[in-house]
């Protein structure tokens, strides 16, 4: 029974293989910063445009999502 496996095994396998998830995750969320740094060094005012456009998309949904299931008076009727 030379093969098998036991439930130690099996949680440092699964932990070395977490770790390596991890480290590829956090390499590719590096290369991602950077490139996004560099876009935004190389274009300043198209991103100061896009956040702008990010930032009024969250306030308009943020206002809408206030506004839900808020009673209205029907049209021509006073507020009570």
């Amino acid at each position: 029974m030379a093969n098998e496996t036991t439930p130690g095994d099996n949680v440092t396998a699964a932990t070395e293989e977490a770790k390596s998830f991890i480290a590829q995750a956090q390499e590719k969320l590096s290369g991602a910063v950077d490139a996004t740094v560099g876009a935004v060094k190389d274009h300043p005012v198209a991103a100061a445009a896009i956040a702008a456009g990010a930032a009024a998309a969250v306030g308009g949904a943020a206002y809408a999502a206030t506004q839900l299931g808020r009673d209205k008076p029907a049209p021509g009727k006073p507020k009570k």
